[in-house]
């Protein structure tokens, strides 16, 4: 994330307009039509210039669950919205997902989460490759403005500290370098229970954080969606295996 843009931190979310799925890939952006493979279409956005859609329900406690992988094997989009510029591709027999273009996000509409652990693997192309996992984005995007309510689990590994990968992005630096050269799977572990931010990366644990407004995050919600950035054109990142757990 290195996009960045003078607000008021009032910690309200600005309806800007409708949020937008690009097409493209083997299965493109969700269309209109696609509304009908999930309740999380009810979540789809705004009217421009209407009210922000309702906020979606919280996930129950339970076992993990695969927010790609269907019943059949296969891997679709159902549930994802895309808010902003680009898209991801995703490959539905292997399950991967290709970012292209950005700044945008990838969010799950089904649920939102308040205590969970969420676990993805993600590659990046080159060491210029840069995105991030974000959470608890508190309403539908409808703006960029979200990046300063919600905490973005950084992928970045040209910088450094709090803009590093694994850092809680612009807030809390890592503790420490674990992540695989570029070309390699790489394996996130988020756990966020109340206030607690704790990021495993490669079975090392490099953040334990109690999660507080800083930098540019303004104020975060005790709930909210999980998202995937697509920052930009240069590198692409790839993610697989998105899975989340309810604590609660």
């Amino acid at each position: 994330m290195k996009r960045w843009m003078v607000v008021a931190a009032s910690g309200a979310l600005l309806a800007c307009g409708a949020p937008q799925e690009a097409p493209g890939g083997a299965e493109g952006a969700t269309s209109a039509g696609a509304a009908a493979e999930g309740s999380a279409q009810s979540a789809a956005g705004s009217q421009a210039g209407g009210p922000a859609a309702a906020v979606a329900p919280a996930a129950p406690p339970g076992d993990f669950v695969d927010l790609l992988k269907q019943a059949d094997g296969s891997y679709r989009k159902t549930g994802w919205n895309h808010y902003g510029p680009g898209h991801f591709e995703l490959d539905t027999t292997t399950g991967v997902l290709t970012s292209h273009g950005g700044m945008g996000l990838l969010w799950y509409s089904v649920h939102t989460y308040s205590d969970f652990v969420l676990e993805l693997e993600f590659k990046c192309t080159d060491s210029a490759t840069n995105s991030g996992v974000f959470l608890r984005v508190p309403a539908v995007p409808t703006s960029d403005d979200y990046i300063y309510h919600s905490f973005e689990v950084q992928i970045d590994d040209t910088s450094e500290g709090i803009h590093s990968t694994g850092a809680a992005y612009d807030a809390e630096a890592p503790t420490k370098k674990a992540s695989k050269p570029a070309g390699e799977w790489n394996q996130y572990r988020i756990t966020f229970q109340g206030r607690r931010l704790q990021v495993e990366l490669n079975g090392e644990a490099v953040l334990d954080w109690q999660a507080e407004p800083r930098g540019k995050v303004a104020d975060f919600a005790d709930a909210g969606y999980v998202g995937l950035q697509n920052h930009d054109d240069r590198s692409p990142v790839y993610f697989r295996n998105v899975r989340v757990r309810a604590l609660r």
